[in-house]
C-alpha cells in the first residue's frame, strides 16, 4: 500500500493575482474499499493529450478559478498549498485544513502526492505525517482526473466515508469500530484544536520550524564527528 505525502478568490482578486496572470489559458474508495459515490468530471479529451507542464498550468488555474486559496510554496508551479474545508453532514463540518499538494513531473499520468499539514483525526490519515491512504491517488489514478476532482469529489468522500478496515490510524480506526459517537467527538475535538482558521498558519510555521531543527540536529551531529581525534 502506498502513501501519499493534502477556499477562495474574488472575481476582481482572480484578475490581479499574479499567479493567475502567470498561467496559460491554452496551455473513492480508500486503499482497498471500493464505494460508489458521485464520479469526478472527467478533464476534455484534448487536455488529456497536452504536455505535462501546460496540464499543471490548466489544472492549478481551475483550481483557483473554482474558488480554492491556494498559496504557492516556490516559483514553481509544482508545490502549493490548498485550504480544504471539511464536508457539510460531516464530524469534520467546520474544520479547515491547509493540504499540501505536490506535482510531479509527469503529471497527469501521475498521481499528485498529497498531504494534511495541520492534525486530523481520521482513519486513513497518518496523525504524524499527514500522508492520506486514498486508492484513487495510489494506485488507480488516471490522466482523466484533476485538482478539482481531488479537493471537490475524493477527499470530500474519504472524510465521509472513512475505512477503519485499512488504516494508518489504527487509533482512531478501532475507536470508529468500538464507539461510533465517540470516534465523531473525538473528531470535533481535533477539528476545534487544530483545524480552525487561525490554525492554517501556525501549521506551516510549525512544520518549518521542525525541517530547521532536523538540519541543525543533522549539520551538529556531522561537526561531532569530522572534529572527533582519532585514537
Amino acid at each position: 500500500m502506498a502513501k501519499t505525502n493534502f477556499t477562495g478568490f474574488e472575481l476582481h482578486k482572480r484578475v490581479s493575482n499574479p499567479i493567475l496572470n502567470s498561467l496559460s489559458l491554452s496551455s473513492l474508495s480508500t486503499c482497498q474499499s471500493k464505494r460508489q459515490s458521485k464520479g469526478p468530471r472527467p478533464t476534455n479529451t484534448h487536455t488529456n493529450m497536452s504536455s505535462p507542464s501546460k496540464r499543471r498550468e490548466m489544472d492549478l488555474m481551475k483550481l483557483m478559478m473554482s474558488d480554492y486559496k491556494v498559496e504557492m510554496i516556490n516559483d514553481g508551479m509544482q508545490e502549493f498549498y490548498v485550504q480544504f474545508h471539511g464536508p457539510n453532514d460531516s464530524p469534520y463540518h467546520g474544520g479547515v485544513w491547509k493540504v499540501r499538494v505536490e506535482l510531479p513531473d509527469a503529471y497527469p499520468y501521475k498521481s499528485p502526492s498529497i498531504g494534511f499539514v495541520n492534525k486530523i483525526y481520521h482513519p486513513n490519515v497518518d496523525e504524524m505525517s499527514g500522508s492520506v491512504c486514498l486508492d484513487v491517488i495510489n494506485q488507480t489514478w488516471s490522466p482523466m482526473f484533476d485538482l478539482v476532482n481531488v479537493f471537490e469529489v475524493f477527499l470530500p468522500q474519504l472524510l465521509l466515508y472513512p475505512n477503519p478496515s485499512d488504516p494508518l490510524n489504527g487509533e482512531a480506526a478501532a475507536l470508529m469500530m468500538r464507539d461510533r459517537p465517540s470516534y465523531e467527538q473525538r473528531v470535533k475535538e481535533y477539528c476545534e484544536k487544530y483545524a480552525k482558521p487561525e490554525d492554517i498558519g501556525e501549521a506551516t510555521e510549525e512544520k518549518s520550524s521542525d525541517e530547521e531543527m532536523s538540519e541543525d540536529e543533522y549539520d551538529s551531529s556531522d561537526e561531532q564527528v569530522v572534529g572527533k581525534a582519532d585514537p
